[in-house]
């Protein structure tokens, strides 16, 4: 009876050690890819930064190269190394408690503009490694999978307008999802932020206003 919390501690120090590991790999391949752009960023140079050997980067990203911008891509998203699924996060939840459904998008829109900081520097050195190299399906394919999986997380906000009654009746879940997955793609803000020339709080405002209008009853909005 006593082994099991000694097993349980050690079990918990390796997953432990496993996160900070991750994380000190992705932070260096971050900055690596974000100063020389993906090509220019080798493994070995990686490892280096991160003060682990190759072999432990290969095991830590499955795949090689397209492993580790895996695995910068989701450690950016997240804002760690923790398994935690983003539905799970305290923005998502402080969303999911929000009783306003105005006041929910606009808290909505706040988180998408917080990744969109975070990871639209890393989307965009991917997306120009992608275009000079169209034959590197791997990496193709890995932001394919990130457009998937935000069309996919898109129907969490469509479902729970749904849940609480507030989603316009002639919306279905699908095409609630295909317009916040369409307003907020990281080419979009890019173009506000880059050539518009408006700052952050401005997208953010103009995500949060267009959300409401096109996805709420108008009722919900009268009456807030």
């Amino acid at each position: 009876m006593n082994e099991k919390p000694k097993r349980r501690y050690v079990s918990d120090l390796r997953r432990e050690n496993a996160e900070a590991t991750r994380l000190r790999i992705a932070e260096a391949a971050r900055a690596l890819m974000l100063e020389r752009g993906y090509a220019a960023t080798t493994m070995a140079d990686v490892a280096q930064a991160a003060g682990v050997v190759v072999q432990t980067l290969y095991s830590s990203c499955p795949g090689g190269k397209p492993g580790l911008a895996k695995l910068v891509y989701d450690v950016t998203l997240a804002g760690d190394a923790q398994p935690i699924p983003q539905s799970a996060r305290p923005q998502v939840q402080a969303i999911i408690a929000e009783p306003d459904p105005v006041r929910k998008l606009a808290l909505y829109a706040e988180m998408a503009m917080t990744i969109f900081q975070r990871v639209g520097p890393v989307h965009r050195v991917l997306r120009a490694a992608a275009a000079a190299t169209p034959a590197d399906a791997r990496l193709n394919d890995l932001l394919a999978g990130t457009e998937q999986q935000r069309l996919v997380g898109s129907r969490g906000p469509a479902e729970h307008l749904v849940a609480i009654g507030a989603l316009r009746t002639e919306l279905s879940v699908e095409r609630a999802a295909d317009q916040i997955y369409a307003l907020t793609s990281f080419e979009l803000f890019e173009r506000f932020t880059e050539v518009c020339g408006w700052s952050v709080p401005d997208c953010q405002d103009w995500l949060a206003r267009i959300l409401a209008e096109l996805l709420l009853e108008p009722v919900d909005r009268e009456c807030r």
